[in-house]
């Protein structure tokens, strides 16, 4: 068996200097993206979610951005999701964003709101059609009774919605994440990473860089 704490990556493939940097994150942000969509990396808008519950305990997983609009990080899912249900009772939140063909990391918090019916409407219906069925067929998060209870639900709105159009449903739409910090990180030799934060007071942002 591999000894997992013998593993290494020696990260070498680019430098991040404070002059390079947009004055705005979200900028940046869109740069970097471009390139690591340009580059083909794995997944490039996987991100992973980090919500926390009544009980003060987190809990992450990954989810797919979807649009980056009036400031923020769009994505989709149900309402009355595990994550759902702990976004409303705290709207504090953490994306992460790693892109390893790249050595690039970026880290960003804060607050996540609902946005417009019109807005996940719109998404919903650019959907394919089976992802349209299967957010009817699926209670996320829920319990599963009988392991062909999802199938059997998805059979059965297949054909109830066959030639129709399918509707959002009302337990499902989208979330934007309003950012006050993003940390960009660029991975160095001898774990001398380059590490710059953008922290957003009074609608204006600062950068600060980071120790490694």
């Amino acid at each position: 068996m591999v000894n997992i704490s013998d593993i290494r990556k020696h990260y070498n493939q680019g430098q991040l200097y404070i002059h390079e940097l947009d004055e705005n994150p979200i900028h940046q942000f869109q740069t970097w993206l471009k390139l690591a969509l340009d580059s083909k990396c794995n997944e490039p808008t996987a991100m992973v979610l980090s919500t926390v519950s009544r009980e003060n305990k987190p809990s992450s997983r990954v989810v797919l951005l979807k649009e980056i609009a009036q400031g923020g990080f769009t994505f989709f899912s149900n309402y009355q999701s595990a994550k759902g249900k702990e976004m409303d009772s705290n709207p504090f939140v953490a994306l992460n964003f790693f892109w390893s063909e790249l050595e690039r990391q970026v880290r960003v918090e804060g607050r996540v709101e609902k946005i417009g019916e019109d807005e996940s409407d719109a998404y919903f219906q650019s959907r394919p059609r089976e992802s349209r069925i299967g957010a009817w067929a699926s209670r996320q998060s829920a319990i599963v009774v009988e392991g062909m209870e999802l199938q059997q639900n998805y059979k059965l709105l297949e054909e109830k919605y066959k030639g129709k159009i399918i509707p959002r449903p009302s337990h499902w739409g989208g979330y934007r994440v309003v950012p006050d910090k993003i940390e960009f990180w660029q991975g160095r030799a001898n774990r001398m990473h380059d590490r710059f934060c953008y922290v957003k007071m009074d609608d204006l942002w600062t950068i600060q860089q980071l120790a490694p």
